[in-house]
């Protein structure tokens, strides 16, 4: 059914006379005709989104707002659209093919080999302000799992600091020389920089610069991550097969949680990733995405081709890169090496914010990050693929103000829709339902996915737990996506007034909020929200309550901020075992290392 090649050791072959990617891996013939067939399926999908949209506005005429509105939708649509097609053809490769990680990547078989490793890697964790006992201990952890697997020779660990308290900067010290004496020999180094030069990229650029040249391959870890040996060994055994794979990582899971909020958070973020991930990789093939840690980065190409340009013009959109990894992406594969993913879940955990507070501080400094981008877009050289991709980046957020003014202007049509004769409200609401069905696609899939294999709800406690989670999770997203809507919006108006955030350490264990820091943070959400709903009611009682999916995160924006920090309905998740990820009914030797060290 395609031209994919399978590892060498199966006996495939390209097809004759074919082009293939740069690691020879995959026919570029077969590439281009499945990223023209999710072109063609977008447009036409936006396009007839948009048709139905225009018509129901613009019936018995067009006014500013029509016009508004019509535009807004134009705008927030395409990552909707995107997103639903991913997520089909993500459940269709899943469930069509025997061996689907073969068809999106026909490398992984390489990672199957029992042959020794004989290409040397780094091992770094980046901190800054973070608590420095939790991080290292999951360094040693790392380490450990990568001695058992009989491979640890190749590997050597460095903890790159970049922090700026003295205090913390004492513990790390101590930390770090504790870790070091416990290996023995050199193989763990500590270096803090005196300044936060170039934020992350630039802690990274100075270890390549002091060491990069002594190894092929490094592995940037966050201060929450945690990976298995096995994954990591499996990774660099496919690194080491095809040299010109420059990046390559696999999904990045949450670890089961205390917190109310991260539990239900990264459980619908599994289910979403899973069909979407292994969709994009169908298309996207050799110009992957990069998610800036649990990643392999081969260093050489990385070093000569990966340098981030100072961006023009003064903060927030110029100066140092942010959000410097999918940049770095686009650099590597411009180079002539492939980016790839790995849609699966094997090995590669990560901590979620505890409370939606400090997940909005996260999407803020994502949104700044996202938005410099658009003073790259003409960096010369960009593959067609990888240029979309900054675009796509830019469009995640420039969408978000889009559906709040949508929002804002909603009781302009419960006003004047009932006065124009031809008003379609049974054609309306049936856009309305489609269009959700289509924005929930990525969690849909996953779910189903989930449902139809065998044994697959096992994994989370039975199918009860499974669709009682499942449930819980649609209405926490509704929920969530308004209050951080609202945030991304006025945080995207400070933009382009100059205002910038601070990168530093992030709170990552479960903590309460109190009703006054909710009320500090999110009342503005609260009075948007009920002015809206107010005005809507004020016009049509049903219209109001056809709008709560959109509303009712502003409603309650205090009360469902306290209560998802509340460490008691964390107690309780916790033991009904509610909103429970595969690895909290069976927990790898790594994550239960770490759930003893705390």
């Amino acid at each position: 059914m395609n031209d994919l090649t399978p590892f060498p050791a199966q006996g495939g072959t390209l097809p004759p006379n074919g082009s293939t990617t740069p690691a020879g891996i995959q026919s570029t013939a077969e590439l281009r005709k499945r990223r023209w067939i999710v072109l063609a399926l977008n447009v036409v999908t936006w396009w007839l989104l948009n048709a139905a949209a225009w018509s129901i506005l613009g019936s018995g005429g067009w006014t500013i707002v029509d016009i508004v509105l019509a535009l807004c939708f134009a705008i927030a649509t395409p990552w909707t659209v995107l997103g639903f097609w991913n997520a089909l053809i993500g459940l269709w490769v899943l469930h069509e093919f025997d061996d689907p990680l073969a068809e999106v990547a026909p490398f992984a078989k390489a990672g199957d080999s029992d042959t020794p490793l004989t290409v040397r890697t780094a091992v770094f964790m980046t901190l800054r302000n973070e608590d420095p006992e939790r991080a290292i201990d999951r360094l040693k952890i790392v380490k450990d799992s990568i001695d058992r697997t009989g491979q640890g020779g190749q590997f050597d660990y460095f903890i790159l600091s970049d922090t700026n308290r003295p205090d913390v900067a004492e513990r790390e010290e101590r930390a770090a020389a504790a870790f070091a004496a416990e290996a023995g020999g050199d193989r763990v180094v500590y270096r803090r920089r005196t300044d936060n030069a170039g934020f992350k990229a630039g802690n990274v650029r100075d270890f390549l610069d002091r060491w990069g040249a002594r190894y092929e391959l490094m592995l940037p870890l966050d201060a929450d991550s945690l990976m298995s040996g096995q994954t990591i060994v499996r990774h660099v055994r496919m690194m080491q097969a095809y040299p010109k794979l420059g990046i390559l990582q696999s999904l990045v899971v949450g670890m089961p949680s205390a917190s109310a909020f991260a539990r239900v958070f990264q459980f619908g973020m599994r289910q979403g990733m899973r069909s979407y991930t292994m969709g994009q990789a169908w298309w996207v093939g050799d110009c992957g995405p990069f998610w800036g840690h649990n990643a392999l980065v081969r260093i050489k190409p990385f070093m000569e081709h990966c340098h981030l340009p100072m961006l023009p013009g003064e903060p927030p959109l110029g100066g140092h890169i942010l959000s410097h990894d999918q940049v770095e992406a686009t650099f590597m594969r411009r180079a002539g090496y492939e980016v790839r993913v790995l849609p699966e879940e094997e090995g590669s955990w990560e901590e979620n914010p505890p409370t939606i507070l400090e997940f909005s501080r996260r999407d803020v400094r994502w949104c700044q990050g996202n938005m410099q981008y658009l003073k790259l877009l003409d960096q010369p050289g960009l593959k067609p693929i990888s240029r979309f991709q900054l675009v796509w980046a830019i469009l995640m957020f420039v969408g978000v103000p889009a559906w709040t003014l949508m929002i804002a202007l909603s009781p302009f049509l419960a006003w004047h829709g009932p006065s124009r004769a031809a008003f379609p409200v049974g054609f309306a609401i049936t856009v309305y339902i489609a269009f959700f069905l289509m924005y929930l696609m990525p969690k849909i899939a996953g779910f189903i996915d989930i449902l139809i294999t065998e044994g697959a709800t096992d994994r989370y406690g039975g199918r009860a737990r499974f669709l009682t989670a499942a449930a819980i999770e649609l209405v926490f997203s509704f929920l969530l996506g308004a209050l951080t809507s609202f945030r991304i919006s006025v945080f995207m108006i400070g933009l382009a007034l100059g205002k910038s955030v601070t990168w530093g350490g992030q709170q990552r264990d479960a903590m309460a909020l109190t009703w006054r820091e909710a009320w500090d943070a999110f009342w503005p959400q609260m009075a948007f929200g009920w002015a809206v709903f107010g005005l809507l009611w004020l016009a049509s009682p049903a219209a109001a309550y056809w709008s709560l999916p959109l509303t009712a995160g502003f409603l309650i924006a205090v009360p469902f901020a306290v209560l998802t920090a509340s460490p008691a309905l964390g107690r309780f998740f916790v033991r009904r075992k509610l909103c429970g990820i595969p690895e909290e009914f069976e927990t790898p030797a790594e994550i239960a290392a770490a759930r003893a060290r705390g």
